[in-house]
């Protein structure tokens, strides 16, 4: 019991010193499926057990450089996981999830037959809704969304106070909805 973690603080101090992906795989071997255990036993779904010992793996990976010895490896992944879980559960009742019904998702599948298609015929269809549009109104947009500049900027640009561009883009916005609405797309 002794030798098993010594081995686990040699195997985090040689991550700590030289990042060694390695020794974090060999941590991840050992306690994988202990991990795994913790999960299912608190979220008794084998689906959200997997999902959960990756993402307790990857906040270890992220946060092992701040490990500092004062409990073992095995108590502070465990203390992580078992935290983490609550942590999941207590999410997943705060927003309410549901499943989505068979009849839900096959109707929504038909629908989609080829997907890529439906976003090219939608983004042309904004393009040509765009072109209805004043250009300095499409011009605002186009700053703002395509080039990515930042309110500031573009009050900068204009010589308009930044809460004038923000009106401007929201009428903007609000116009290139309703029309786009309209044309039943």
């Amino acid at each position: 019991m002794k030798q098993a973690r010594l081995a686990d603080e040699q195997l985090v101090s040689l991550y700590q010193t030289d990042n060694s992906s390695d020794s974090f795989e060999a941590l991840y071997n050992r306690y994988v499926s202990k991990v795994y255990q913790k999960c299912l036993s608190i979220t008794k779904d084998s689906e959200a057990a997997q999902d959960y010992t990756q993402d307790i793996f990857i906040k270890v990976f992220n946060k092992l450089d701040t490990f500092q010895n004062r409990s073992t490896f095995s108590t502070w992944l465990y203390s992580i996981s078992h935290h983490y879980c609550l942590d999941q559960l207590r999410l997943g009742k705060r927003l309410g999830t549901e499943s989505l019904s068979d009849e839900v998702v096959n109707e929504a599948s038909s629908e989609l037959v080829d997907p890529q298609e439906s976003v090219e015929s939608r983004l042309q269809a904004l393009e040509t809704v765009m072109n209805e549009l004043p250009t300095e109104e499409v011009a605002l947009l186009r700053l703002k969304h395509e080039q990515g500049l930042s309110i500031k900027e573009i009050s900068q640009k204009y010589c308009i106070s930044e809460s004038a561009v923000k009106m401007r883009l929201k009428r903007t916005r609000d116009k290139l909805q309703q029309l786009y609405l309209d044309r039943d797309l």
